[in-house]
């Protein structure tokens, strides 16, 4: 009895320690470096993989491009992109078989978000058993992830949620989370610029940052020793039972001592000549341009090779006060046909291709050690998991891909696709440029080929 209350007072003490510590915020995981990972982060030739999600669909009259192949011309809500057109590429005629109704009933928004990355049908629910598929961003983390100090990153402009109802009987996990590590398992994004920031490259401003980290390692090295000396003084006065419970904390302990491990084999992290975010800003325009700034940072300083930036959840009704519009952008979508409620949709789309267009001439201007650009290096893609938000049809979807140049991937070019074919053809086609052997993934039945 003596030894059990002795122990309960040292585990409160341990847990208070721990919380104190602030241990569990300061360890991102940190995948260790191995020896190709080095060549390959100094030739500067890392191919990237970058997902940018757009929701409720779009007014396809003002954004379908007009023409074919490389004789096409930008509609009216992608103008602005003109100025990249050697780098992208528009590809219609792909469509998400796995969102539609089926026997599923109402939800397209829920299935739109939950198919866009996994190509595969998510479970109607809104309890814990949720279930969809791995995305195509988090195939290719868990392969190339041990290169880089973060396996993959995801943002997100939008709020954050993984559980509760939230379109017609399915998870809000299915909305709110582009990223799959498994069948049942969303990566939750974040949405503070600062907070991503900060776990990217350390806190303080330009020339704190590395003094910093190099604290924040020391002072885990001390709480690691500490736990680790506690767990030897308990151990001593334990039954068999309570001795099991211990060696499943201490095995947690040690994986965590292994991440500080591989943290320290990749140094000290890049020290970014650029202010350290305030937060989330008020307006959305500069809320989603400081997340591609953030993102794009992460990806040309090889910290990550993988990411997602979810510009909003689809069924999302935000409004958009940066362009005067006030009616919320789900309610806009159910146009009717309605001209006044169409033209408003069609500013809203060209909005965010300005957005797009921003991100684009970010990753352009980084250059790289190679001397090519991050834009040159990096598979991207844009669209929404719905057509026309008024007919919740998941084909015909709005798809951008750019980038890509150093896989001689040709840009200028509207790639129309005479049938309709599963989007998880171009994921496939992603998945094995980034190096990584798939064969199929979701409902695809081919690779659909860029070159």
């Amino acid at each position: 009895m003596k030894s059990r209350t002795v122990a309960s007072t040292v585990s409160h003490s341990r847990r208070r320690f721990l919380k104190a510590s602030g241990l569990s915020m300061a360890l991102p995981f940190l995948p260790s470096l191995n020896g190709a990972a080095n060549a390959a982060a100094t030739s500067g030739e890392s191919m990237r993989l970058c997902y940018v999600y757009v929701p409720n669909g779009v007014n396809m009259e003002h954004w379908r491009p007009q023409g074919e192949g490389s004789d096409f011309q930008f509609n009216r809500s992608t103008k602005a992109l003109e100025p990249f057109r050697d780098s992208l590429r528009f590809i219609t005629g792909l469509e998400h078989r796995e969102a539609y109704i089926h026997r599923d009933g109402a939800g397209d928004h829920a299935r739109a978000g939950a198919s866009f990355l996994t190509a595969a049908r998510p479970h109607k629910t809104s309890g814990a058993d949720i279930h969809v598929g791995v995305s195509a961003d988090q195939v290719v983390a868990k392969k190339i992830g041990v290169d880089t100090r973060l396996p993959s990153l995801e943002l997100s402009c939008d709020g954050v949620r993984s559980s509760g109802e939230c379109d017609s009987g399915y998870s809000c996990a299915y909305q709110f989370n582009l990223a799959w590590s498994d069948e049942r398992t969303p990566v939750s994004p974040e949405s503070n610029p600062r907070l991503v920031f900060e776990r990217l490259f350390g806190d303080g401003s330009h020339g704190e940052r590395t003094g910093n980290y190099a604290r924040r390692q020391a002072r885990q090295e001390s709480v690691i020793d500490f736990l680790r000396e506690e767990a030897e003084f308990l151990t001593r006065q334990m039954g068999i039972d309570d001795r099991r419970k211990l060696d499943e904390y201490v095995t947690g302990v040690r994986e965590i001592e292994t991440r500080i491990e591989k943290a320290e084999r990749f140094g000290m992290p890049v020290d970014p000549d650029y202010p350290t975010p305030a937060g989330v800003p008020d307006s959305y325009r500069d809320h989603m341009r400081l997340m591609m700034d953030v993102m794009s940072l992460a990806l040309a300083t090889d910290t990550t090779r993988v990411s997602t930036l979810m510009l909003a959840h689809d069924g999302s009704n935000r409004t958009f006060k940066d362009i005067n519009i006030g009616d919320g952008h789900h309610d806009l979508s159910h146009h009717k046909k309605d001209a006044e409620r169409l033209e408003k949709i069609a500013k809203i789309d060209t909005f965010y291709s300005e957005q797009f267009a921003y991100l684009l001439e970010v990753m352009r201007s980084h250059k790289l050690d190679s001397g090519s650009t991050l834009l040159d290096n990096t598979l991207l893609v844009y669209g929404s998991g719905l057509s026309d938000g008024d007919r919740h049809n998941h084909d015909d979807l709005p798809i951008i891909f750019a980038g890509g140049v150093a896989q001689g991937i040709r840009g200028g070019i509207h790639q129309k696709l005479s049938e309709a074919t599963p989007m998880a053809n171009l994921h496939l086609e992603l998945i094995e440029r980034m190096g990584v052997q798939q064969g199929s993934f979701g409902d695809s039945t081919d690779r659909l080929r860029l070159a």
